[in-house]
């Protein structure tokens, strides 16, 4: 009977009775441990650097494009964007001189006529190898006011290059290879073709006639057989030296049927060179003040 009431006992305590963990559940739970605490320390280093590193990034990305902003702001207001240069202004400018409007071109070796700035007054292409003028050349360049195209190699020259120039008052094409003469500017007050190889076919009955304001006329040392037509009243210099010219006649400077007429604006004439003797037409001049330069025996 005791022995049962023991065995009864026994039973009613061994479910109170709780084993212990066992060691491997020790040491994962310390495992476990010892991971979350490094795990937390390498989110903590990694907050730091992904985080930290993040914002700073952040800050320079919300700094950086205000900086270039401003900048582009800056660079906009201060300098404007660069005006569109006409007829390639700027390798003209690189081989000649620009200056205050004038073009300086000489001996650089160029065969045409260079794209010009549309403000040009004064072109100096002397000493080059041009060998024609075209009416394009001068197309869009209305200022022009003095051309002078000394030394080249200029053979032809359209009628049409030198139309739409109004206000050119001085035009110089010495020594070149001209055979004749194209229709020149209204307002001229200056025109050289001097050391040309120009003949009288090569000047037109009325080249000159129009030109109202012309007063030096340089034609020596070319071709001419003959002093050229219908010069005009302006006229202060007339070179017509070393040509081919072997007569002259009453009308050629004066009036023949007007004995009151008299050329006073006329202050040189020089024929010398030319196989005429001048002393032979005495009545050619009564209207000038002063005797042509030249042979009179």
């Amino acid at each position: 009977m005791k022995a049962l009431q023991s065995t009864c006992l026994l039973l009613l305590f061994v479910p109170l009775i709780k084993p212990a963990p066992p060691t491997q559940q020790d040491s994962r739970m310390t495992y476990d441990y010892g991971t979350d605490d490094f795990e937390e320390t390498l989110f903590s280093q990694d907050f730091e650097d992904k985080y930290l590193d993040g914002k700073n990034i952040k800050e320079k990305e919300t700094i950086i494009p205000e900086k270039k902003s401003l900048q582009l702001q800056r660079d906009e207001r201060v300098t404007p964007p660069p005006l569109k240069k006409e007829n390639d202004e700027m390798p003209t400018c690189l081989l000649c001189v620009c200056l205050s409007g004038s073009v300086y071109c000489e001996e650089v070796d160029i065969d045409a006529v260079p794209p010009l700035p549309k403000e040009s007054a004064y072109l100096y292409a002397r000493f080059n190898k041009i060998k024609k003028l075209t009416a394009k050349d001068f197309a869009d360049i209305p200022n022009l006011r003095r051309l002078d195209f000394t030394g080249n190699l200029i053979e032809d020259i359209e009628d049409g290059t030198f139309s739409k120039l109004s206000l050119l008052e001085e035009l110089t094409l010495a020594e070149n290879q001209l055979l004749k003469l194209p229709v020149l500017p209204p307002k001229l007050t200056l025109f050289n073709a001097k050391y040309n190889k120009i003949k009288s076919r090569g000047i037109k009955a009325n080249t000159f006639k129009k030109l109202n304001h012309l007063s030096f006329l340089y034609l020596d040392h070319n071709a001419l057989e003959s002093v050229p037509l219908n010069l005009p009243e302006s006229l202060r210099v007339i070179h017509l030296q070393f040509n081919n010219i072997t007569s002259i006649t009453d009308d050629t400077f004066c009036k023949a049927n007007d004995t009151r007429y008299i050329r006073d604006r006329i202050e040189e004439i020089r024929l010398e060179g030319n196989p005429i003797v001048l002393g032979k037409h005495p009545n050619s001049f009564i209207c000038l003040k002063r005797l042509p330069v030249g042979s009179y025996f």
